[in-house]
């Protein structure tokens, strides 16, 4: 699908030269600030001043499919444009994706997708908007579920649909067309996919649509339905991706990379502190409120001499208060200090065990510290364990009876009565 990236020259000359508020002039500058891409900003700025103009607020959609039942702070920096888009006056559309998840998302995929069930689907939704209200307003957010018109259509109105658009047109997809030069199978379901994605905006009557830069096949498709259905077509704004963990690969459960929003706010803590000072850029470009200017006195800072672990704390700090409150983040420094310099924390969980002598192995694992005897006589291989602050260098080490501290790795510990 051939669409103009309208964020080049041209097409910035054009925007300026639009006679247009500077109350709309500013809110392009929120929208934009860390955006991927904008198809197309002129369209964009004439909704704007239709919306000023008449009072009608425009109609922002954002859907996720509820394939695990945990948000991450990937899904956020999509979820922080939803908000700036909220705050400007405009109405958020929470797609929850109960019947396309049914389907599976090809997007980046080089295998068919795992089909999941209803009952999944069902049980993963039920988390999605209260996690996400930790970054939406829940009062100004329009809660809606792409099975309210999906699960009433017949298989005459799915062929209809499928008859508005091309196969070729459907193999300019990236992933499919890798897929197919491959000789890897692509199932049909995966071909409905983009088409019921982009019904939802016809059926939602969407203004603009956002999603990650890996969406953006899916939210053209909803941007050629609306003109076959003789709708003005939405703009599509793509955020950039966060990487996980590692760094590298986008950050997601699945690939054991992620920070939830939900998880406690120590792990999360430790979390954040454990991303490489290069990565770390990159989470605040997307992911702080600190202004660019603040942002850039920092980056001059580290590159004076200042220690980014220092920056990197504050970066912590900041999100871990977004989703557990600020008294929460000075707990979980404070928590993170003391691990650090190797103390015990004093609400480590208490275990009661029987069956002394145990050998070190057994121990951990029915401690709850590792999930098996063989991982967790590797962690002693590596100097990972400790017991009662003493590392533990022999792996054939049994434990008498008596109270004592295990220690796994950096965070994990338990007080283990041993009988």
């Amino acid at each position: 699908m051939k669409t103009r990236n309208t964020l080049s020259a041209d097409s910035t000359a054009t925007r300026d030269s639009l006679s247009v508020s500077s109350a709309v002039r500013d809110a392009m500058v929120i929208i934009l600030r860390g955006t991927a891409e904008l198809l197309v900003d002129t369209e964009l700025m004439g909704k704007l001043a239709r919306s000023e103009k008449s009072g009608k607020p425009l109609r922002i959609k954002l859907g996720l499919d509820p394939t695990a039942p945990d948000l991450h702070l990937g899904h956020t920096v999509v979820l922080n444009k939803m908000r700036q888009l909220q705050d400007l006056g405009h109405t958020v559309i929470f797609l929850i994706g109960d019947f396309t998840a049914m389907i599976g998302d090809p997007s980046g995929r080089n295998v068919t997708r795992p089909t999941l069930t209803r009952e999944q689907i069902e049980e993963n939704a039920k988390t999605y908007f209260r996690q996400a209200s930790l970054v939406l307003d829940p009062e100004k957010t329009e809660i809606r579920y792409n099975s309210e018109w999906s699960d009433k259509m017949s298989p005459q109105d799915i062929i209809q649909l499928s008859a508005r658009y091309t196969l070729a047109r459907m193999m300019e997809r990236d992933d499919f067309a890798a897929r197919y030069r491959g000789g890897l199978p692509i199932a049909i379901h995966e071909l409905l996919y983009p088409l019921m994605q982009g019904y939802d905006s016809v059926m939602l009557h969407a203004d603009v649509e956002l999603g990650g830069t890996d969406q953006k096949f899916n939210l053209l498709v909803g941007r050629e339905l609306q003109r076959v259905y003789q709708q003005e077509p939405q703009c599509v704004l793509t955020m950039p991706l966060l990487e996980g963990l590692d760094g590298v690969e986008k950050m997601s459960k699945s690939k054991n990379n992620a920070i939830g929003i939900s998880e406690d706010p120590n792990t999360s803590f430790a979390k954040i502190m454990s991303i490489s000072d290069a990565a770390m850029w990159r989470y605040y470009d997307l992911l702080s409120f600190r202004s660019v200017q603040d942002i850039a006195g920092l980056r001059k800072a580290v590159a004076e001499g200042e220690n980014p672990r220092h920056i990197k704390v504050s970066l912590a700090k900041e999100l871990v208060a977004r989703f557990h409150g600020a008294q929460a983040a000075e707990r979980a420094l404070d928590d993170f200090t003391l691990r650090a310099r190797g103390g015990i924390p004093d609400d480590i969980p208490d275990v009661s065990l029987s069956g002394a002598p145990l050998g070190i192995g057994q121990l951990l694992k029915q401690a709850g510290l590792l999930p098996s005897t063989s991982e967790a006589l590797r962690m002693v291989d590596q100097g990972g364990i400790r017991v009662d602050g003493t590392v533990v260098t022999d792996r054939g080490l049994k434990l008498a009876a008596g109270t004592f501290v295990l220690q796994a790795g950096k965070r994990k510990f338990a007080r283990v009565t041993l009988r």
